[in-house]
C-alpha cells in the first residue's frame, strides 16, 4: 500500500501487520472472485489478530486513532448509570449488557455510580471479542473494590438464557460494516473492492446493483435526493442493524436498549448535499476518508440512520422510549446534579466545566451523537428524554 502524504507514516510492524492482512483479504478476493464493501469493511476491521479492533494495537486515547465521550470525562458514564438505575429498579433482575466496551472505563465509572446510588446489580456482562481488549478491560477494572469487580462477566457471544436487563452500545452502531451505494442519472451501482496490481493497493470497483432489496433502498433514497447529479451520489446502508437488534430482542425478556452515536434521522442523511456520503476513516486522530489506507491500522466508520435503527426495533418487537441529542440525554439524566459541589476546588470546576463543553456543545459532541432508547416489556417516562424528544424527527 502506497502512503498518503497527507497521513503520519506508520511504523514498520504496524506496516507488516498490515501487509498480511492485505494478503489475507486478497485471497478472500481470488477465492470469491468479488468483494463488496461490506465484506472488506468486515474483514479489515474483524479479521481475527489483524484486524483494526482485534489486532492489539491502541485505539483510543493519545496514543490511538480517537477519543471517546467516557474517555473524555465519567460524567458521561455516571449520566448513563443514572438512567440505567431508573431502569434497573423496574425490573425483577438486575443487569447491565454491554457492547463494545472499549478499554474498560464506562463499566468502571457506571458500576462506581450504581454502588453510589444504592442500587443493587446482579451481573454486569461485557461482550467482547477480542482478546487484547479483553485484558485491557480487566486491568482497567481490577481497580474497583472486589465486590463491585466480581459483578463483571465477559462473553464472547449474546447470553444464552433470557434475562432482564440494560444493555449498552456507546459508539457500536458506526462501526457495523455498511454497503456503499453509488446513484447516477443513468444506473444504480454497489460499491465493490478490487486489488489494483500496477497501483499495489485495493480501490473502489462500483457495479451495477443486482440485489432487489439494494435496489428498493436504493429506489428509497432517490425518492429522498430527488435526480442524482451528474458527479453521482455514494452513500452508505447499514443491513445489520436489524439482524443485530432482532439477537438481542431474542435474550432480552424485559429492560431497556440504549444506543448512543453520531448520525441522524433519515430524512438528515440522506440530503442532496450529502453527496460523498458518510463513510469516515480515523488514524492517529485524523479523519479521511480513504479505507483502503493501510487495511488494519485505522477506524472505518459511517454515521447512522436512525430512522432505519427506529424500523429495526420495531421489526425486532421493541418500541421506540424516546431519541435525543447527547447534549439533552446528559442534562436530563442529571449531569448538572453531578457537579453541583459548592465546595469543590476552582480548578477541578473549570476542569469539569471543559469537560461539560466537550460533552454537550453543538459544535462539540453534543449535537453530532445521539441518543435512542429502546424498550421492552417497559412503560416508563425515561429521565433521559425528559428535556427533549426528538422523537417525531424519526
Amino acid at each position: 500500500m502506497k502512503p498518503n502524504k497527507s497521513l503520519p507514516e506508520p511504523h514498520d510492524e504496524a506496516k507488516a501487520r498490515s501487509a498480511e492482512l492485505t494478503t489475507k483479504i486478497r485471497k478472500h478476493l481470488n477465492r470469491y472472485q468479488s468483494l463488496d464493501f461490506a465484506d472488506y469493511m468486515r474483514l479489515a476491521l474483524y479479521t481475527p489478530n489483524l484486524g483494526y479492533y482485534t489486532n492489539g494495537l491502541p485505539k483510543i486515547g493519545a496514543q490511538g486513532d480517537f477519543i471517546t465521550a467516557p474517555e473524555i470525562s465519567p460524567l458521561f458514564s455516571r449520566c448513563i448509570a443514572r438512567q440505567a438505575q431508573q431502569v434497573l429498579a423496574q425490573l425483577s433482575e438486575s443487569n447491565i449488557v454491554e457492547f463494545g466496551a472499549g478499554r474498560g472505563v464506562m463499566a468502571r465509572d457506571i458500576l462506581l455510580e450504581l454502588e453510589q446510588l444504592g442500587q443493587p446489580l446482579d451481573h454486569y456482562y461485557i461482550i467482547e471479542l477480542s482478546a487484547d481488549l479483553k485484558q485491557t478491560q480487566r486491568e482497567t477494572l481490577q481497580s474497583l473494590p472486589p465486590t463491585l469487580f466480581s459483578k463483571v462477566v465477559w462473553l464472547d457471544s449474546l447470553p444464552s438464557l433470557p434475562m432482564q436487563a440494560v444493555v449498552l452500545a456507546n459508539e457500536v452502531l458506526d462501526a457495523m460494516p455498511v454497503v456503499r451505494l453509488r446513484l447516477e442519472p443513468a444506473r444504480q451501482a454497489q460499491g465493490f473492492v478490487h486489488w489494483f496490481e500496477d497501483r499495489q493497493q485495493f480501490d473502489w470497483d462500483f457495479q451495477p446493483i443486482t440485489d432487489p432489496t439494494l435496489q428498493k433502498i436504493a429506489n428509497q433514497i432517490l425518492r429522498q435526493i430527488g435526480e442524482p447529479p451528474e458527479r453521482g451520489y455514494e452513500t452508505e446502508v447499514n443491513l445489520n442493524i436489524e439482524p443485530w437488534l432482532k439477537s438481542i430482542s431474542d435474550f432480552l425478556q424485559a429492560g431497556l436498549v440504549l444506543l448512543i452515536d453520531y448520525g441522524y434521522p433519515r430524512q438528515e442523511y440522506y440530503q442532496p448535499h450529502r453527496h460523498m456520503g458518510t463513510l469516515r476513516c480515523h488514524y492517529q486522530h485524523r479523519a479521511h476518508s480513504n479505507p483502503f489506507f493501510y487495511p488494519g491500522l485505522q477506524d472505518i466508520t459511517a454515521h447512522v440512520d436512525f430512522t432505519a435503527v427506529a424500523e429495526a426495533a420495531f421489526n425486532a418487537q421493541f418500541k421506540v422510549a424516546g431519541y435525543t441529542t447527547q447534549a439533552h440525554f446528559l442534562m436530563g439524566a442529571g449531569l448538572l446534579d453531578i457537579i453541583e459541589d459548592p465546595n469543590r476546588p476552582v480548578l477541578e470546576q473549570l476542569k469539569l466545566a471543559q469537560q461539560i463543553k466537550t460533552l454537550t456543545l453543538p459544535d462539540e459532541m453534543g449535537e453530532n451523537f445521539k441518543v435512542i432508547a429502546l424498550s421492552k416489556q417497559l412503560d416508563l417516562a425515561l429521565i433521559g428524554f425528559k428535556m427533549r424528544d426528538l422523537r417525531r424527527q424519526l
